[in-house]
């Protein structure tokens, strides 16, 4: 008899649901308003309420139902004790017991980009591998580690947080989470645009990017590709520091794979290429062969990571 499984990855904007054979098959995927007034208390309920429609509409008995995996953006204990979700509205509550209580079914839970590491590992750029990291580059710099094919979630759920890595003891500059020269500061889409600037401030070289008035990552990138001397310095800067920090991770975790993932990610093997560089030379020697590798999954990578939270 087959199996299925749900996969819920929670967003400030949108849910996203997939429903998967246990096997790794994706057999529909949908979203639903993250509803966020009353303190996100009707996040929940609207999830279970989706997944029961769903259930119905395929004709599937919760007999059927190996479990819900679900992806919070938050820290999230191995118990499945969310820690504060704040742009949820979410307070210090187990995830698990309440959605399983409202749906019935098995209900794991985990951070969102743990959990992306996860689908990586599972079914993306990281299959076939035991040992990975993933790195989610967007507005800010998000982390999933995997050890032996587990989430390491840590005594708080704050395991994988490597964006808040600190790599730089003489900024001045505040990052969001109220230090100072955190790595998601300089490896970040806003990170990378702040880099540009303060080269442009500090160069008096020609370069096609001052004649952006808001300058983007992506400009960054196009103009570096494009052999723009300046942008290249940056890329070269962003590649320097990533490369360093990842250098460090590798000397505790040992990964076999590096999947770099997020918005950031697009611009392709600029970025794999500009980390690899200042990454060999860095790292303990028995630890250069891990590989470096563009993530696969995009915006489905939290939905098949939840379900592989369950199966294991």
């Amino acid at each position: 008899m087959k199996k299925y499984g749900f996969g819920v990855d929670i967003g400030g904007t949108t849910v996203k649901l997939g429903l998967f054979e246990t096997d790794g098959t994706l057999l529909d995927k949908w979203e639903i308003p993250t509803r966020k007034e009353e303190n996100g208390s009707k996040i929940l309920p609207d999830v279970a309420a989706s997944i029961a429609a769903k259930m119905e509409e395929k004709g599937i008995d919760a007999s059927e139902v190996q479990g819900a995996g679900v992806g919070v953006p938050g820290p999230v204990t191995p118990e499945g004790v969310v820690r504060k979700c704040v742009n949820l509205g979410w307070d210090v509550f187990n995830v698990e017991d309440a959605l399983s209580s409202l749906t019935g079914l098995t209900v794991k839970a985990g951070n969102d980009a743990n959990v992306a590491a996860l689908g990586e590992m599972w079914q993306g750029a990281g299959k076939g591998a035991k040992n990975v990291v993933m790195l989610t580059l967007g507005t800010g710099v998000g982390g999933g580690v995997i050890v032996d094919g587990k989430i390491v979630a840590g005594s708080t759920g704050a395991g994988g947080e490597i964006g808040h890595i600190p790599v730089n003891y003489e900024e001045t500059a505040v990052c969001g989470c109220g230090k100072r020269g955190c790595l998601e500061q300089y490896a970040s889409a806003t990170g990378i645009v702040t880099l540009t600037k303060r080269m442009l401030a500090s160069s008096d070289e020609s370069s096609s990017l001052r004649e952006i008035t808001e300058v983007t990552a992506k400009d960054t990138f196009d103009a570096a590709k494009a052999g723009d001397a300046l942008a290249l310095a940056v890329i070269e800067q962003f590649g320097e520091i990533l490369g360093k920090a990842l250098a460090g991770i590798a000397c505790i975790v040992n990964p076999e794979v590096f999947v770099i993932g997020g918005g950031v990610s697009k611009a392709g093997t600029i970025i794999t290429d500009a980390v690899e560089k200042y990454f060999t030379p860095n790292t303990f020697h028995a630890c250069r062969e891990a590989k470096f590798k563009l993530a696969e999954l995009g915006n489905d990578a939290g939905i098949y990571g939840c379900v592989q939270m369950i199966i294991e």
